[in-house]
Formats: C-alpha cells, sequence, structure tokens
C-alpha cells in the first residue's frame, strides 16, 4: 500500500477482496502472490484497526440529555 492518502474502510475492503479474488484464481505466479498476500495483510490490519477504533467509540453512546452512557447491544431473544 503506496498510497499517500490513508484508505477508507470499505475502499480497503475492496482492494483486499480484488486480491482475494486474483490469488483465488489459481494462475497468478509465485512472486506475484507473494505480494498480493502481503497487500493483502496490511489491508486486513488495516480494516481490523478501523474496526477496533469504531468499536471503542461505541462503548459510550451519547444519550437524549447529553449525557454518556455505557453502550451494549441487547441480543433479541
Amino acid at each position: 500500500m503506496s498510497e499517500e492518502k490513508e484508505l477508507t474502510f470499505e475502499e480497503a475492503m475492496a482492494k483486499l477482496e480484488e486480491i482475494v479474488e486474483k490469488l483465488e484464481e489459481g494462475n497468478v505466479p509465485l512472486e506475484q502472490a507473494i505480494s498480493f498476500f502481503q497487500e493483502g495483510m496490511k489491508l486486513s490490519k488495516l480494516c481490523h484497526d478501523k474496526l477496533q477504533h469504531v468499536e471503542k467509540q461505541m462503548e459510550y453512546i451519547l444519550r437524549e440529555d447529553g449525557q454518556l452512557a455505557p453502550f451494549s447491544l441487547q441480543e433479541e431473544e
């Protein structure tokens, strides 16, 4: 990833999906496959880091009265 701007989560996922498709085709030379794999790992880490950041942001949610409150998902039974 030698891009100057940081990718959004969606852009990184789209690039990762492209890489996976190319590798699954199986007709990629070994050196290029290794390069794709390395780029895919970087993209995977970028996506993971962005998701962790969002999870931390979601730990607290702004209530209607303007106060921060812990946020938790309640699964329906």
